[in-house]
């Protein structure tokens, strides 16, 4: 990727009159429009869609759509620098075109971070910087929530949903940001040196979009550049990332007791030996979600916390407010002992690791798009747990498949099936399919089981985003009778 002769500076004083391409005429895209008008660029935005580009062009930018640019290499040579919202590959044309051309590309996370360091809008802030492959929105809202404790002005934002430079832009101006990162915005940010950033783990996720596994760990390892590296421990690849850390302090966490340089849990409590000596912050049976994912989120988020000075006071009370967000591990509905959980955000095999790991007796409903990841070892992992599964989606038979390999006396309904007739993918005909889904994992259940959503897979083969599903699955529920429950028990 090319790099700007200007990356080092931090007064941007250059993009003055400059012509700035953004990509993407989404959230991320549209957020650096005003950024990039106030230091003075002229700002082009492109997509593939005319839609949305017409809503662009109420942010006071040019517009243009990517095929008219694609065709005319010298209007795309006209640009001083490209911004591109994080889900563009290297390879997409126009970031490929405009390298070949030798046009700097920045992810919309770096312009972020230089206009920061410019003070554009105000004091710099301290970056605190969560990346995994799961965990991450957890975490994030957990840190947020521990800041707040501690009457710092603070804001969660980046991947879980308000873009950094709408944060830094903002009322009154934060002096740290709370910033979950995908790998996606690592990669398209190179520069970024939080005070502090933690690596959750690191499973198989996105490999087609980083090309392999190591472009997706390097992606994720920039999290580690800044002053402080928090990493997870009970994870190998995660741990692997300590010894070539650049960061003058490595910091690690784990379920079980700490060793000097660490959080852990000792006699039921999470504990910091790190940044003081066995000072306790909350009792794990206090930490929500429940379960080790759980746990391991709130050591991540108080070890980010404690690394700028947050006392244990404000990190207990901060967790201890701390209510799960939707469709994380959230628990919709009891109902005749069965008890129905939302973890829709479950969307690859790790996350759905966790969340099944956390229950006895599981009825799983599962399936969706696997991006590629491989279902079998999760299926040998979790087998012992699995009282039944419902499965469904694009890659669904996958699942099948491995439950029939490795879990053979496992109960398993896959929707739509061949008496489902007229059920497609539509949205509508999606609610229809969950319907179906919900109704068979009831029937399945009996008193004490846990009936999960926990699909291991993307939901954009059959539904608008993991929000839908998980909205769909919780209206389903709400359907039930308490005669639903185990009637094929019975």
């Amino acid at each position: 990727m090319a790099e700007s002769p200007h990356h080092a500076r931090t007064d941007l004083t250059w993009l003055r009159g400059s012509s700035v391409l953004v990509t993407g005429a989404r959230i991320s895209g549209l957020a650096v429009v005003q950024p990039l008008l106030d230091l003075g660029a002229i700002v082009t935005v492109t997509d593939s869609n005319r839609a949305a580009l017409d809503e662009a062009s109420d942010s006071g930018a040019a517009v243009v759509l990517q095929d008219d640019l694609l065709d005319d290499p010298a209007a795309l040579a006209a640009f001083s620098l490209v911004v591109t919202s994080p889900g563009f590959r290297p390879d997409s044309p126009v970031l490929a075109a405009a390298t070949e051309q030798g046009i700097p590309v920045w992810g919309d996370v770096e312009l972020s971070w230089h206009v920061d360091r410019a003070e554009l809008y105000g004091p710099r802030t301290r970056w605190l910087v969560v990346t995994g492959t799961n965990g991450k929105t957890t975490t994030t809202s957990m840190l947020a929530s521990i800041l707040d404790a501690a009457g710092i002005a603070s804001v969660a934002c980046g991947n879980i949903g308000l873009p950094i430079a709408d944060a830094l832009r903002g009322t009154p101006h934060p002096s740290v940001l709370a910033v979950e990162l995908s790998s996606f915005q690592l990669f398209w940010a190179p520069s970024v040196r939080p005070a502090a950033g933690v690596v959750l783990n690191i499973a198989e996720d996105h490999l087609d979009w980083h090309g392999g596994m190591d472009g997706y760990v390097q992606a994720k390892a920039r999290a580690l550049s800044g002053d402080v590296a928090v990493i997870g421990l009970d994870d190998s690849r995660a741990a692997g990332l300590a010894a070539g850390s650049p960061a003058a302090t490595v910091v690690g966490f784990r379920l079980g007791e700490p060793a000097s340089g660490e959080l852990g849990v000792r006699a039921g409590i999470l504990v910091d030996d790190a940044f003081g000596a066995n000072v306790e912050l909350l009792a794990a049976e206090d930490v929500e979600p429940s379960g080790p994912s759980g746990i391991l989120d709130a050591l991540a988020a108080g070890a980010l916390a404690r690394s700028i000075g947050v006392d244990a006071d404000a990190v207990r009370v901060g967790l201890q407010t701390y209510r799960v967000g939707p469709h994380r591990a959230a628990v919709v509905r009891e109902l005749g002992g069965v008890t129905f959980i939302d973890d829709s955000k479950a969307t690859n095999p790790h996350a759905a690791r966790s969340s099944i790991s956390a229950h006895d007796r599981v009825v799983w409903i599962a399936g969706g798009l696997l991006k590629g990841a491989v279902i079998d070892d999760l299926v040998v992992e979790i087998a012992d747990r699995l009282v039944a599964a419902v499965v469904l989606g694009r890659d669904g038979m996958q699942i099948a498949e491995a439950l029939a390999r490795h879990a053979p006396d496992v109960p398993v309904v896959r929707l739509p099936s061949g008496d489902d007739a007229g059920v497609t993918h539509g949205a509508e005909d999606a609610d229809a399919v969950m319907r179906a889904v919900v109704a068979h994992a009831a029937e399945l259940a009996a008193p004490g089981d846990t009936v999960l959503l926990a699909p291991a897979a993307a939901s954009l083969d059959m539904f608008a985003d993991y929000g839908h599903r998980g909205r769909s699955f919780a209206e389903s529920v709400q359907r039930l009778e308490a005669t639903d429950i185990g009637s094929s028990r019975s």
